[in-house]
């Protein structure tokens, strides 16, 4: 069985998806402020930078899953 590495994930919305674009949407978003409240990380809260928090995110799978989650939600509030 062969994969196409274009086709890999079709209806996934998160595939493609840079950390560090989905990361800059949020902020432009929600701001530093509201997004540490709704995802409570030091790296958001505490002289928040995006690289401190890139860091933070690559090394911790369940606070990635948290943005990536919210990420999504974000997305489907800016449909309605």
């Amino acid at each position: 069985m062969s994969q196409n590495s274009n086709n890999e994930q079709p209806n996934n919305p998160l595939h493609g998806v840079k950390l560090l674009q989905i990361l800059e949407e949020l902020v432009a978003y929600y701001g530093w402020e509201e997004l540490g409240q709704k995802v409570n990380i030091r790296s958001f809260n505490y002289d928040p930078s995006i690289k401190s928090s890139l860091k933070f995110l690559r090394r911790t799978p369940w606070a990635r899953e948290k943005v990536e989650q919210l990420y999504l939600d974000m997305l489907h509030d800016k449909e309605d």
